[in-house]
C-alpha cells in the first residue's frame, strides 16, 4: 500500500485528504508543520509528500530542501500561493509537481498516480520512449516513425533527454535552463521557447495542441508519456 505523507496545518484540508485518500486504500500520516514533517519522512519513509508552503514553523521550500539533503521522495506541493515566483522556488527546491488551493480532489490524486508511477521508475528503464507516432532510443539518440528517421540538433537531443528521463515531472525554466545550457544562460527563457517549438514541430501531431511536450504557465515544462 502507497504511504502518503500529508503536511499541512489546516485541520479541514487534512482531514478531507486523510478520507479521500484513504478511501482509495492509500496509508496517509500527517503532519503539522514542518518539524514534524522532516521527523516524520526520516521515521515513516513515505512513498509520497503533499505539503504546503505556510508552514508555522518554517517555510515549505525549506523542508523541501531538507528532505531533499538525503531523499527523493516525490513531493506534491498542495499550496494557496499561485505566484510565479512561489512555484518556481518550490520546483528549484526540489518539488515534482505543485497544485494551488482550492484543488480539485480528482486533479490531486491524478498528479498522485503520475509522480508515483515515475517514483517506482529505475535507472534501468527501457531506453526507448514514444512520442505519438514517433519512437525516441535515448541510447542510440534516433528518432524513427512509419515515415523514417526524424533529425535532431544537438541541442534539441539535450533538450529533449532532460524532458524525457523525468516523465511526468514538473521542471522549471531555472532548472531546464542550467541542465541543458549551463548556469550562464538562466536568463535565456527564449531558448526554451523556441526549442520547444522546435520539438513540437518535429514531434507532436498538432504542435499548436501539443500532448506530450506540454506548458505549465507560470512555472515550466512538463513531458507526459
Amino acid at each position: 500500500m502507497t504511504r502518503i505523507l500529508v503536511v499541512d496545518d489546516e485541520p479541514q484540508i487534512v482531514r478531507a485528504l486523510r478520507i479521500n485518500l484513504r478511501a482509495r486504500q492509500y496509508d496517509v500520516e500527517t503532519a503539522p508543520d514542518g518539524a514534524g514533517a522532516l521527523h516524520a519522512a526520516s521515521r515513516q519513509h513515505p512513498d509520497l509528500i503533499v505539503l504546503d508552503l505556510g508552514l508555522p514553523d518554517m517555510d515549505g521550500t525549506d523542508v523541501i530542501r531538507g528532505l531533499r539533503g538525503w531523499t527523493s521522495i516525490p513531493i506534491i506541493v498542495l499550496s494557496g500561493r499561485a505566484g510565479s515566483q512561489d512555484k518556481v522556488d518550490a520546483l528549484d527546491a526540489g518539488a515534482d509537481d505543485y497544485i494551488t488551493k482550492p484543488f480539485g480532489v480528482d486533479e490531486l490524486l491524478a498528479r498522485i498516480r503520475a509522480v508515483t508511477r515515475r517514483g517506482h521508475q529505475t535507472g534501468d528503464q527501457d531506453s526507448t520512449v514514444t512520442i505519438g507516432r514517433h519512437t525516441v532510443d535515448l541510447l542510440d539518440r534516433t528518432v524513427t516513425n512509419e515515415d523514417g528517421d526524424v533529425r535532431l540538433s544537438p541541442t534539441e537531443w539535450r533538450l529533449l533527454d532532460y524532458m524525457l528521463r523525468h516523465p511526468g515531472k514538473l521542471l522549471s525554466q531555472h532548472a531546464m535552463l542550467n541542465d541543458v545550457w549551463g548556469p550562464q544562460y538562466l536568463n535565456e527563457s527564449n531558448y526554451l521557447r523556441q526549442y520547444m517549438a522546435r520539438l513540437r514541430r518535429k514531434l507532436e501531431n498538432d504542435p499548436a495542441h501539443p500532448q506530450h511536450l506540454l506548458t505549465e504557465p507560470g512555472m515550466g515544462y512538463r513531458f507526459r508519456p
